[in-house]
């Protein structure tokens, strides 16, 4: 097998070059899925993949996949995805680290005439934060057969814009089926979105799977009144028994601890007026752990609070699951060629799963997946301050190209 070395300083100026496709004062991003700022990016995406020589294909959800050829097109290709999408506050490597050390993969595998035995394809994912467009993961998701390109079209951000209106305005309605385009494994490189590696001193993180996930929307209704007439005793306070039930979904995660973790991280009051008492509260559960067993135990403490509280209070409540990740293990063979790819370049690194919701999770069920992490300053990740280094993303990059030649011999 040639040995090839990726080029640290190019994959760091397109990622700095991206990051300028929706970046905010602060020097993060914000690219949400199907707007104006993600064309741009999927336009730019495609010109480099067209630039190697790549066919890329479109399907109807958007999702993107630039096609190599190798020297056996008998194979399905070996994949390498993740997504350009950010939260609305979010950084420069979050996703996109693992499309353009992806695209660098590529570039290198070009620039020196090597020739695979599989075909390779590069995949960007859409909406994988799923910040706009609830649940996350949506694109892998239909892709993988677990939403339906109709429940996709659907989906509607807090604006009441669908999916369906968004992806046709930026012109990614793809003509290829949902999961049409097929392959054979998928290596996705990530920056870990968590503080082990930088506090074990790893450059890499062996992943060998995903804790589950679940997602909960919960609407409390109570009455709208007047805050200097109305007696404290008389309130129907939809902010209070939200106030209620978000202490108690810290506490059902910390009853579950050290794994278990527990976040309300999105809430709407209205009429969000100073001197109105609040009559209506929105907000967002996020439950996760490895144990889809202890996740069920969290669910039902959750439900059984949300009738309770409302009822102190006098408030009506209504509660759904939007979302349901179970815990994944990824592939033997697949890590086995990260671990080699990692042994090969000489770096020091750590086996782990991951605690965030990643594409890889959904294609872990119709192909042979695993993924690579390399450390973020702090742990710091779904902000506008998140941070790594040049040499870090040149090591995830040179792991990913090493993993996918040593996966790609099997094919020889």
């Amino acid at each position: 097998m040639q040995n090839l070395t990726i080029n640290p300083q190019r994959l760091w100026d397109s990622l700095m070059e991206t990051a300028k496709i929706g970046g905010t004062t602060k020097g993060g991003i914000c690219r949400l899925t199907l707007t104006d700022f993600d064309k741009q990016v999927r336009d730019w995406f495609r010109s480099q993949c067209e630039t190697l020589g790549c066919t890329v294909t479109v399907d109807q959800v958007g999702n993107m996949f630039a096609f190599r050829p190798g020297k056996r097109n008998d194979v399905e290709p070996i994949a390498i995805g993740s997504h350009l999408d950010t939260q609305p506050t979010g950084g420069k490597f979050d996703g996109i680290l693992g499309v353009l050390g992806g695209l660098e993969a590529l570039r290198t595998i070009h620039d020196l005439g090597y020739e695979t035995n599989a075909p390779l394809m590069l995949v960007n994912w859409t909406n994988e934060e799923g910040s706009r467009f609830a649940p996350a993961m949506l694109g892998s998701g239909v892709y993988a057969g677990v939403f339906d390109r109709a429940f996709a079209d659907s989906r509607e951000d807090r604006q009441g814009v669908r999916f369906a209106d968004a992806i046709e305005s930026i012109g990614y309605r793809g003509t290829a089926a949902p999961g049409s385009v097929k392959f054979g494994a998928m290596f996705e490189l990530h920056i870990e979105q968590g503080p082990i590696l930088e506090a074990e001193q790893k450059v890499v993180g062996v992943v060998t799977g995903v804790q589950g996930m679940r997602w909960y929307e919960v609407e409390l209704t109570g009455r709208e009144a007047h805050t200097g007439s109305t007696p404290m005793s008389l309130r129907t306070n939809a902010l209070l028994g939200a106030a209620r039930l978000v202490e108690r979904v810290d506490q059902i995660a910390l009853e579950h601890a050290p794994s278990a973790v527990g976040t309300v991280g999105l809430l709407e009051v209205k009429p969000n007026s100073r001197n109105v008492i609040p009559g209506h509260v929105f907000f967002t559960v996020d439950f996760r752990h490895p144990d889809d067993a202890v996740l069920d135990v969290m669910e039902r403490k959750l439900m059984e609070a949300i009738p309770a509280i409302a009822k102190e209070i006098g408030l009506e409540a209504e509660a759904k699951k939007v979302w349901d990740s179970p815990a994944v293990r990824f592939d033997p063979d697949c890590v086995a060629a990260v671990r080699a790819g990692t042994e090969k370049a000489s770096l020091p690194a750590r086996d782990m799963v991951s605690g965030a919701g990643h594409d890889a999770a959904y294609i872990a069920r119709v192909a042979p997946t695993t993924m690579i992490f390399v450390p973020c300053e702090g742990g710091l990740s779904h902000n506008e301050a998140e941070s790594t280094t040049l040499e870090e993303c040149g090591a995830g990059a040179q792991v990913l190209l090493n993993a996918i030649l040593e996966y790609d011999q099997r094919y020889a």
